[in-house]
């Protein structure tokens, strides 16, 4: 059933802190199984981990009251965004509390003269860009699910748009953090750039709340382009496609979204979403820019794919054509659930330099036949990121140990290649296995790290470092 860390629990420390929440925050505190099952990790095959009580957050003085008392008495704190996370990031594997930021969800300020706003961490990217719309703004970094904007920062999180506008440790300027000891800082200024000390704000971004629980986010936004335009590609084979994906990049094309859906994938999501695409390789693309720039981009792009065998591609420039065609793409997860009722998805990710993708993308898709696994493959592979969600039936053990086997493999094979055990899920409990041989030395760097911010290690225990 997936890796989980077992740590030691404090149950009287525990008492003290349930018993004190209680009287402090009354209806916005609650220790029922229902609510803590819910705030533990239930997405893919890890083992729910609930923690023992959750404490409803609306300021940046009740997250540092929550984390002082649980410093105090040696308790775990897990910060919870909207839960979407896939590696295990909101488990309680030593219980503790996790303080759920959904309530801070106020836009604090909008600044479109300088591109950039002020959020609290539980305000989801869909609010916040229909918050947005009328200023000509958007922010473009877009994981599919109506992630919070806290977690999204914490676990560094991209997404599809992430080949052209980059991912969170590109959009965040500056960050209001809770530490370990409850003090209340702020990293960076909402200044563009910076050469004055350490760069915390990037520390802080993908630290997965195990260095402090993020509470406010000063982001960058980016002008809503003149004309958007969405399309698919069909493509022989799954080298051709990652051959016109490599092309496209290295020619300097401007492109804003580039996906990759195989057959299987394309087969799910036409079941799903009702869609009639052809059952190949296909790539999703879209382009940004003036009418003019967006027609020559478009031009470009099936002139190289028609060099690898692809095309004719399909666009449509109209917001509601284009807004199906990528919720189908968003939808891939419960779309490939779908294809073996009542089998269980298990979603990872690695990343790879794009001139490797073509070969870790194929080696991947015969792993998958040789170990008889139903395992359909999507990817942000203009940044050379790709998924794979393996379905396994629960009940069954061997199948299950298939499916960690080739998990396994799939993550040595993209470090071996000079990539990464994650492009955007992030380590979480899941990945911790891989970072020895991803990091090597500079793994201990990240201990002294952890262990100079929190030293009664407190914060999001068992997470991204092996306890």
């Amino acid at each position: 059933m997936g890796t989980v860390t077992r740590l030691v629990r404090n149950e009287t420390g525990i008492g003290v802190v349930l018993e004190t929440l209680a009287d402090l925050f009354g209806d916005r505190f609650s220790s029922a199984l229902s609510v803590r099952e819910q705030h533990g990790h239930t997405t893919t095959r890890i083992e729910n981990q609930p923690p023992d009580g959750v404490v409803f957050a609306t300021t940046n003085e009740e997250v540092a009251t929550v984390v002082r008392l649980c410093a105090a008495n040696g308790v775990p704190v897990i910060p919870f965004g909207t839960g979407t996370s896939l590696e295990g990031h909101v488990n309680a594997p030593a219980g503790g509390i996790s303080i759920d930021l959904s309530r801070m969800d106020r836009i604090l300020a909008v600044r479109p003269e300088d591109l950039d706003c002020t959020v609290q961490a539980g305000v989801t990217r869909k609010r916040l860009n229909e918050t947005l719309r009328d200023t000509g703004l958007f922010f473009p970094i877009d994981p599919g699910a109506d992630a919070s904007i806290g977690g999204m920062a914490a676990t560094r999180a991209s997404g599809t748009n992430a080949v052209r506008y980059g991912t969170m440790k590109d959009a965040v300027l500056a960050l209001t953090v809770v530490t370990p000891d409850g003090e209340i800082v702020r990293t960076g200024t909402r200044a563009r750039k910076s050469s004055a000390g350490y760069d915390l704000t990037r520390l802080m971004v993908g630290s997965e709340g195990t260095l402090g629980v993020i509470t406010e986010i000063t982001l960058r936004l980016h002008g809503i382009p003149e004309e958007i335009a969405g399309g698919v590609c069909p493509f022989p084979s799954i080298e051709a496609a990652c051959e016109t994906v490599i092309t496209t990049i290295q020619a300097g094309i401007p492109i804003a979204r580039i996906e990759l859906l195989d057959a299987l994938q394309v087969k799910a999501v036409n079941a799903y979403s009702k869609l009639g695409l052809a059952e190949t390789p296909t790539l999703f693309v879209e382009f940004h820019g003036t009418k003019a720039g967006v027609a020559e981009q478009m031009e470009i792009f099936d002139a190289i794919a028609a060099d690898f065998g692809g095309g004719p591609a399909a666009f449509a420039t109209k917001a509601e054509e284009r807004t199906r065609l990528w919720q189908a793409r968003h939808d891939a997860y419960w779309a490939s659930v779908g294809l073996v009722p009542g089998w269980k998805g298990t979603s990872t990710d690695v990343c790879v330099p794009i001139s490797q993708l073509a070969a870790c993308v194929t080696a991947t898709q015969e792993d998958i036949a040789a170990s008889g696994l139903i395992a359909p493959i999507v990817g942000h592979v203009g940044d050379g990121n790709f998924h794979v969600l393996v379905l396994a039936d629960p009940a069954d053990a061997a199948m299950n140990e298939t499916v960690d086997a080739f998990i396994g493999r799939l993550n040595e094979r993209a470090i071996a290649m000079g990539g990464t055990c994650t492009g955007e899920h992030g380590v979480g409990q899941g990945k911790i296995a891989y970072l020895p041989a991803e990091h090597g030395g500079a793994l201990e760097l990240m201990r002294a790290i952890k262990r100079a911010i929190d030293p009664h290690a407190i914060m999001n225990p068992g997470k991204i470092l092996a306890p």
